[in-house]
């Protein structure tokens, strides 16, 4: 028989950001300090998830707001895209904990357990193993929050419905929080890709998750499912920080857009 996981040890530790404890805590807190806010305490963010030098201040500037609720918030429902493993459905982890630098964080088997029983859920290891989607979101909540557990999901081929079903299984209350992964549009030249992030912003905060299509996003299963729970339950999304790899570490030749949105 093969032994399952009982930890997900992290992939991209040392690429996409620092494998060392101290590093790796002082770059958080120079960019959640620099987006540090008074704003109210999200119920959903939407997230990028690239190297921390080209997407961290963007993911920051979502994560700052979670400052009033440290104590408050026990549990993250994290859903990213699979860029590595192509599947249909929704994967799950037999993992008990997912390790980064700055600890480990206990998965919460009950959920995992609970939207396993759906038909387009199932385990699969091999679509989380080397997944930075849900990965270089961890030590921001590690950073942000006291005491949580996760529920680790990565989207392969998906409806916004089956996306929406999920969520709406694991909303919860004021303790838990939803963490939806995604760039926006890749390898554009600058005014371009500023273009169509324009665009899908907009497109964002109308909640009009059919106008989104594969170049918007690569996260577009995760965002399109949230997006439509977000229309059922007539919540609102604000755009709060919008830029792109040629704002912060990169050329303006060919750059990734990110942007940062909030759910309320």
């Amino acid at each position: 028989m093969n032994k399952q996981p009982v930890n997900r040890q992290p992939a991209v530790a040392g690429s996409f950001y620092p494998a060392d404890p101290q590093q790796l805590h002082l770059m958080l807190d120079q960019f959640l300090t620099d987006a540090a806010t008074n704003a109210q305490v999200p119920k959903a963010i939407i997230a990028p998830h690239a190297g921390y030098i080209y997407s961290g201040p963007i993911a920051a500037t979502a994560y700052a707001r979670l400052k009033k609720a440290h104590d408050k918030i026990t549990r993250v429902v994290l859903i990213g895209p699979s860029h590595r493993v192509a599947f249909r459905g929704l994967a799950v982890s037999r993992a008990e904990t997912f390790t980064t630098p700055l600890g480990s964080i206990l998965v919460d088997q009950a959920a995992v357990q609970t939207i396993v029983q759906l038909p387009f859920v199932e385990y699969l290891e091999q679509a989380h193993s080397a997944e930075h989607s849900l990965e270089v979101q961890l030590p921001f909540l590690q950073e942000m929050l006291d005491s949580f557990e996760i529920v680790p999901i990565v989207a392969g081929e998906a409806s916004a419905e089956q996306v929406s079903q999920v969520l709406e299984m694991l909303w919860g209350g004021d303790e838990t929080l939803i963490v939806i992964s995604s760039d926006l549009s890749h390898y554009h030249p600058y005014a371009r890709a500023q273009q169509m992030d324009k665009a899908t912003s907009d497109a964002i905060e109308q909640l009009d998750y059919q106008l989104l299509g594969a170049e918007s996003a690569c996260g577009k299963v995760p965002v399109s499912g949230l997006l439509k729970l977000a229309q059922k339950k007539a919540l609102s999304v604000a755009t709060i920080d919008l830029r792109n790899s040629g704002d912060t570490a990169g050329d303006k030749a060919s750059v990734v857009g990110y942007g940062a949105y909030v759910i309320n």
